[in-house]
């Protein structure tokens, strides 16, 4: 469970939800990866449960790939605790030009902080804490950083004993560190307009090399709890499989059965046994005799 921290209200946060999922084909070819369902609810519902969780009031959807699609499942977030203000990007614009882009919908003051998810991560790291050291530190930004037994296919990211970023190499082959961008931002607002505005930005190879090189303070918050990039098939169905099995908590996962999830509507033969974590949807009727399990709904 995240400890307690400090509130400051109210906070905000930029949610990216832009990319076209190429890699999920063909499940994204008709809806985008982020409203896939995942443990029962599309996939962005858990991240949105994780910003509420954390006191955060107020989430700019950065929106680009069916765009539309994303305001008539959510609304104006007011069914899941949240106010909700959709930016759209005509054209992909990238990483630092989508956070660029969305913060015309912030509304805090130059010196707050604004955190940034990415919508392809499930995270269970503590964003409190996140916040305390970015506030601590009076840093521009604060990245989430995980440790991993390959980072050679991550942004690699070398702190010193001070805990500030020294560098940030995108992918290495020689990686220095096993610490990686886990993929979550605390941004000082101000920060944020120094992007360059109306064009294509990486953060991972413009924006946080460009800041390390002018002297900004860029905070490392390395952190062990769980944490998955849901970007690949296996990688979707592991993180909605560890919903249901509650390697990872989620207030937004309908039920919690074991090893199973059951969806209303849905009807199990007294002969079938469900493990794995497997979601069985509305109106599936599984028996013994069914040629295997699917993990995710």
């Amino acid at each position: 469970m995240p400890t307690e921290h400090a509130r400051h209200e109210p906070l905000e946060a930029i949610l990216l939800v832009g990319g076209y999922g190429t890699r999920l084909r063909p499940l994204t070819l008709a809806s985008p990866k982020h409203l896939l369902p995942t443990a029962g609810v599309p996939f962005l519902t858990h991240q949105f449960a994780k910003a509420a969780q954390a006191g955060i009031a107020h989430v700019v959807l950065a929106t680009s790939y069916r765009a539309e699609m994303f305001a008539e499942r959510f609304g104006n977030g007011s069914e899941l605790g949240l106010e909700i203000t959709y930016v759209h990007e005509k054209e992909p614009l990238g990483t630092g030009g989508a956070i660029r882009n969305a913060a015309q919908g912030l509304r805090g003051g130059p010196d707050d902080p604004v955190v940034i998810f990415n919508g392809d991560v499930l995270s269970g790291h503590d964003i409190g804490a996140q916040l305390d050291l970015h506030r601590k530190a009076d840093a521009a930004v604060t990245l989430h950083l995980v440790e991993v037994p390959d980072p050679a296919r991550f942004g690699c990211v070398p702190l010193d004993a001070a805990g500030r970023v020294t560098a940030f190499l995108e992918k290495t082959p020689d990686p220095v560190t096993n610490r990686i961008n886990a993929g979550c931002y605390v941004f000082r607002r101000s920060v944020i307009d120094e992007i360059p505005a109306r064009r294509v930005v990486s953060v991972e190879r413009e924006t946080f090399p460009g800041f390390i090189a002018s002297g900004q303070v860029l905070m490392g918050f390395v952190d062990t709890a769980y944490w998955l990039d849901v970007g690949t098939p296996e990688t979707f169905v592991q993180g909605s499989a560890d919903l249901v099995l509650g390697h990872l908590a989620s207030p937004a996962v309908p039920a919690h059965s074991g090893a199973a999830l059951v969806l209303a509507g849905a009807r199990v033969a007294a002969d079938a046994r469900l493990s794995g974590g497997t979601v069985v949807g509305a109106g599936a009727v599984p028996s013994a005799r069914a040629p295997g399990s699917a993990r995710a709904s």
